[in-house]
């Protein structure tokens, strides 16, 4: 899974760290730079999913460009930014740091600068580790030069067997299929898999309304959710179904007695979601996708993520109680919490709803990081909400969700503010 994110010279940051828990929550006022780190990791995804660096930022005609585009996706004032990760793996006392470097030439390309994957070797009682490269690049200075070389580790202590590779794509991506150490292949793998399993979900529920046809991968902004559903084997089908009828009837005022995806149409290609409601008379309703509201479709559409991700998977949702009413933001909390436990996946939201922060209480207190603006270079900052100096003095104040209210969070962070 992965552990940590450091971002250097990406847009609005200058030098800042990530750490991600099982469940991570990202907040900050408007224009701090959240959304910043999210379009991080969605580079990262792509970026090792065989696009090439170009495409990654700039996107073409099926993806969309990164926010901001070339203007905005160094620091300003730089040419070059850089993202580093760092893996856990099966073995406690092995992580994995994997670092990229990318110079953007406007908008004409974006080619690797430097590239590194390490393996980190910790003892039982030691939280020092020992360090071996695993593959680096060189940087040549020829301008325009399509290859950079890359070394992979041999079994001497030399530079490593040199293979020239294209500078437009990701080397860990080209060193997938190489012939190489072993060692360097499973890591390589275990980083791309840990990478592409990234999912950034922003679902739209005026997109989640119609006929879609049956699918197994969830689009970004939830518009196949229907079919998907209706695309999993029968018995997997029906535990879905049966998890979301009994998640969502926590939502409304109604009791939600079923939740389900039908296929429709002559060649029952496509699908629909259907909800069966019933009332207090004991009558009982059936409506389709077009009849829910749309905070009813956007948690469903969450709680199938959810559920369909694959284990090990960092799924990733900006403004996740956008749409809920506030006296459901606990049953968010504890579906994130318990799903994410159950499932085996890691997961970051943003929020600026202070009802979350209370949802959440003080035991998340560890797990909340705050984006924000440095007062003198005003480049945006991540800072954990336990390291915020004289935490418990605020605190006693009130919970967290009256602080984020009051900006006392924020204000806490202030060069030389005396609270």
């Amino acid at each position: 899974m992965i552990k940590q994110i450091n971002l250097t010279n990406w847009k609005s940051y200058e030098k800042s760290s990530l750490y991600i828990d099982p469940l991570t929550i990202l907040i900050g006022t408007n224009a701090s730079g959240k959304s910043n780190v999210l379009d991080a990791l969605v580079f990262l995804q792509r970026a090792t999913s065989g696009l090439s660096l170009h495409q990654s930022i700039f996107g073409d005609m099926n993806i969309s460009p990164l926010r901001g585009g070339a203007e905005w996706i160094c620091r300003r004032g730089t040419e070059e930014f850089s993202i580093e990760v760092i893996f856990g793996s099966e073995n406690k006392f092995i992580d994995y740091k994997y670092s990229l470097t990318v110079r953007v030439h406007e908008t004409v390309r974006a080619e690797v600068s430097q590239e590194e994957l390490l393996i980190q070797r910790y003892g039982p009682r030691s939280t020092t580790a020992k360090e071996k490269r695993l593959f680096y690049t060189q940087q040549q200075d020829v301008a325009g030069t399509p290859s950079i070389p890359a070394y992979f580790a041999s079994g001497t202590n030399g530079p490593g067997k040199r293979l020239d590779l294209n500078r437009s794509f990701t080397i860990i991506n080209q060193a997938e299929s190489l012939l190489i150490r072993k060692e360097i292949q499973d890591a390589v793998r275990l980083v791309i898999n840990q990478l592409q399993k990234i999912f950034v979900f922003d679902p739209i529920p005026s997109h989640m309304r119609g006929y879609t046809p049956f699918s197994d991968k969830l689009q970004s902004d939830g518009s196949n959710i229907a079919g998907v559903l209706a695309a999993l084997e029968i018995d997997e089908k029906q535990l879905v179904e049966q998890i979301l009828t009994d998640y969502l009837r926590k939502l409304p005022e109604r009791d939600i007695a079923k939740v389900w995806a039908e296929s429709v149409g002559r060649f029952k290609t496509d699908a629909m979601i259907y909800c069966s409601e019933t009332w207090h008379d004991g009558n009982e309703e059936t409506v389709d996708a077009r009849g829910m509201s749309d905070g009813t479709l956007r948690y469903l559409a969450i709680v199938t993520a959810m559920l369909t991700r694959a284990e090990g998977s960092l799924l990733v949702i900006e403004e996740i109680d956008n749409g809920l009413h506030p006296s459901r933001a606990k049953i968010l909390i504890n579906m994130l919490r318990d799903l994410g436990r159950d499932r085996g996946i890691d997961v970051i939201v943003t929020t600026h709803n202070p009802a979350l922060l209370d949802a959440a209480g003080n035991k998340m207190v560890p797990f909340i990081t705050v984006a924000h603006r440095d007062l003198e270079t005003g480049f945006s900052v991540l800072t954990p909400l336990e390291d915020i100096e004289k935490l418990d003095y605020l605190m006693a104040r009130g919970s967290l969700g009256r602080l984020s209210t009051e900006g006392a969070i924020e204000k806490a962070l202030m060069s030389g503010d005396s609270l």
